[in-house]
């Protein structure tokens, strides 16, 4: 079945651009020139991903990721960035988008992140050896599922808190470096500078931990990177 891919964008040649390379590749790609168009067609049609330009006129892309994840919308996104500006890359990703790409790009490299989104988010659909689920505190972890509950409620991730807790799920107290985690969770090699990781790893410890100041699951590594301890270890299913 082919993926549908939405690009919003108000640049029109840009849009028609990757409309047409992705379709060349098998996607079934429309594009959206503001929010009020990508509103009407996420209720019309279902996606597997978004491209979202964030300087858009009217609202903005920081500001549709953040109503986006708000409303519990957690449709994949890979978020297009002025090139150099990290602020605003770090920004995207707190307000939930899981990957980001600056511009301008080759349409190559949007095509492979946006197919290790994909692969990201599609994880929880492949067969495991094992059913296994992982438990600290409050919370249990179901990699099969892509599940995470407190006190048996569900609470909401995104594809990239999934992939980044999934890869700390798969090795407990076993310390990680943000090259690792990079690589195990978006299965490609952190760029220099790249702080993607770090912010993140800052969301995450915002919906698991009681005191993200004062870390008790994802715990740092002075130098090195992170460590996940849990508590109450994996159980099988």
């Amino acid at each position: 079945m082919q993926k549908r891919v939405l690009i919003v964008d108000d640049d029109q040649r840009l849009s028609e651009l990757l409309v047409r390379y992705l379709n060349e590749q098998g996607f079934m790609a429309q594009s959206a020139s503001d929010a009020a168009a990508m509103d009407a067609m996420l209720a019309q049609s279902q996606y597997q991903l978004m491209v979202l330009d964030l300087m858009l006129p009217g609202e903005d892309g920081l500001a549709i990721c953040r109503r986006l994840r708000g409303s519990g919308n957690n449709l994949p996104i890979v978020m297009l960035t002025a090139r150099g500006d990290e602020v605003d890359r770090i920004v995207g990703l707190e307000m939930g988008a899981d990957d980001y790409l600056p511009k301008p790009f080759n349409p190559r490299e949007l095509l492979a992140r946006i197919n290790a989104v994909l692969r990201r988010h599609a994880a929880s659909a492949n067969p495991v050896e094992q059913h296994y689920t992982v438990r600290f505190g409050e919370f249990v972890f179901d990699p099969l599922a892509r599940s995470l509950t407190r006190n048996g409620e569900s609470v909401a991730i995104t594809t990239g808190e999934y992939a980044l807790l999934n890869a700390f799920a798969t090795h407990p107290r076993q310390p990680l470096s943000r090259d690792q985690l990079m690589e195990l969770a978006h299965g490609r090699e952190l760029d220099a500078f790249d702080r993607s990781v770090d912010v993140q790893i800052s969301r995450l410890r915002k919906v698991i931990e009681t005191d993200p100041g004062e870390p008790r699951f994802i715990q740092t590594v002075w130098g090195y990177g992170y460590v996940f301890i849990p508590d109450g270890g994996s159980s099988a299913t």
